[in-house]
């Protein structure tokens, strides 16, 4: 995987596992979606708050690691606060 994606897996709505992955383009953070592995990736309008804190947390752990820099946490946060205020980071 490139430097400017990062993957996970979760449960959708209805229970099954998909997996995500997030890509930088410049400064902004695409989501995309499969169910399956040989599935084409779908990308997510609007990602939920549990796509968006997953990718904090690997922004994060890159940036200990000195993988990415340690402004785009800043930026990731951010991006967080604009899009859902009631969330607690």
């Amino acid at each position: 995987m490139p430097k400017a994606e990062i993957g996970w897996t979760r449960r959708d709505a209805h229970g099954q596992r998909c997996d995500v992955y997030a890509q930088r383009v410049g400064r902004e953070w695409r989501f995309f979606v499969r169910a399956r592995r040989y599935d084409t990736w779908q990308p997510i309008a609007e990602a939920p708050l549990e796509d968006w804190r997953e990718l904090l947390d690997a922004v994060r752990r890159r940036a200990q690691r000195r993988r990415s820099p340690p402004e785009e946490i800043a930026r990731v946060e951010q991006a967080i606060r604009d899009r859902f205020p009631e969330a607690d980071l």
